[in-house]
């Protein structure tokens, strides 16, 4: 394994390890995105309940 990685680096050198950088940060951005719409969704569902909770019986 540390066989390839060095003959891969040693070949393609800057290119291999910009392109896993770029998708370690587009990992990243995507953990982080999905945390806000769970949290969005979270504050979404507590909210439309407060409400149905308030408003009067028909």
């Amino acid at each position: 394994m540390d066989d390839t990685i060095l003959r891969i680096l040693s070949e393609h050198g800057p290119w291999v390890m910009l392109v896993f950088y770029l998708l370690y940060r587009d990992l990243e951005k995507d953990k982080i995105t999905r945390g806000v719409i769970d949290n969005n969704s979270l504050v979404l569902t507590e909210v439309s309940t407060i409400i149905r909770e308030r408003l009067p019986r028909l």
